[in-house]
């Protein structure tokens, strides 16, 4: 008999009831169909940046050991979703199966190889095999099956670019299009984490909306993180200083601006503890935009009001109408961010 489900995956929930799948703390990650869904042969995963550096930091480095608390998180919670960080990830694969009654937003057959658009934390997943894990790009060759709801977003792979490649810019999409929207002629952009993959997309956009007029500056806390970004090309300024130092940044994106400070703070790092920084180096009435999962949103509020700092605060949907195909399209119109992806992910 036919199973019905829920257009946004309540179906697959088993602890607690009456939650959707991204918050649950356990779903039902056994693969048989229910009419609404899509069935995904799995072959890499890509963990959010967040999720992967805390995985990586725990277990020292020792590939094995990633896999097995990949293996241990999927075991418990029928998902990928890290308890620490509270991040996924995404994936890639072919489809396998298509419900009767599903409804994706996207044309999509048998034998499509896609790339889910929304988080492995409320995606059932079951995973049969670590083969690869890639500790240098955040990506993880499995043998997996996974389950997509009809409310999910996901993107046909493009035949002009290799797969891996294709997932490390489809998991960032979200940033480089929200900073198409946010950046205007003249601002001051300051990129947090300019050297990492969500941030390099950020840096071109930026130069591409600020313009001649505008100044972007792309902080990074690392000597090869700041290389990268001069060796691109789109950063008027390189910074290279302590995220976690909200004065030490202060005074860096002061003395880059006369004084003026950013109009638009886009943070991508991957770690904790950068909130006021972000703040402290926007102007107020300026705008922050906290793309990185491993953002304290009860911290940045409150760290706001703790200084009197009024500036507007957003949350980094990934999500924004047609990301995917905005993003791919912004790397292929440049040679050298091209370039510098496939050194980086392929």
């Amino acid at each position: 008999m036919e199973k019905t489900g829920c257009l946004y995956g309540t179906h697959r929930v088993l602890e607690p009831k009456g939650v959707l799948p991204q918050p649950a703390w356990k779903i039902d990650n056994t693969m048989e169909l229910y009419d609404n869904e899509l069935l995904i042969e799995v072959d890499t995963l890509n963990i959010d940046a967040a999720s992967f550096t805390q995985i990586k930091k725990e277990a020292q480095n020792d590939p094995a050991v990633v896999a097995q608390t990949m293996l241990d998180i999927v075991a418990k919670r029928g998902k990928h979703h890290n308890p620490v960080t509270g991040s996924g990830g995404m994936l890639i694969g072919r489809v396998a199966q298509i419900g009767p009654k599903w409804s994706g937003k996207t044309p999509v057959k048998v034998g499509d190889r896609i790339a889910t658009l929304v988080s492995l934390s409320l995606t059932p997943l079951k995973i049969k095999a670590i083969k690869k894990v890639h500790l240098d790009k955040e990506q993880v060759e499995v043998e997996a099956q996974a389950i997509l709801f009809s409310s999910g977003i996901y993107a046909v792979l493009p035949e002009d670019m290799p797969p891996a490649l294709a997932l490390a810019v489809l998991d960032v999409a979200g940033a480089p299009a929200q900073t198409a929207r946010l950046v205007k002629p003249g601002d001051n952009v300051l990129i947090i984490g300019g050297g990492g993959k969500s941030g390099m997309l950020c840096l071109y956009e930026a130069k591409k909306r600020a313009g001649v007029t505008g100044k972007v500056i792309g902080l990074g806390s690392g000597r090869t993180s700041c290389e990268r970004m001069r060796a691109l090309g789109f950063a008027d300024v390189v910074l290279q200083a302590d995220a976690t130092d909200p004065l030490a940044v202060m005074r860096a994106v002061a003395e880059a601006t006369d004084g003026a400070m950013a109009d638009v703070t886009i943070n991508c790092v991957n770690i904790p503890g950068t909130e006021m920084a972000s703040i402290m180096a926007t102007r107020d009435y300026g705008v922050v935009y906290f793309f990185s999962m491993s953002t304290s949103f009860t911290g940045a509020a409150l760290g706001a009001e703790g200084i009197g700092k009024d500036v507007t605060m957003l949350i980094g949907n990934g999500y924004c109408k047609d990301h995917a195909a905005f993003t791919l399209a912004t790397v292929r119109e440049n040679p050298v961010l091209y370039r510098t992806f496939q050194e980086l992910y392929t």
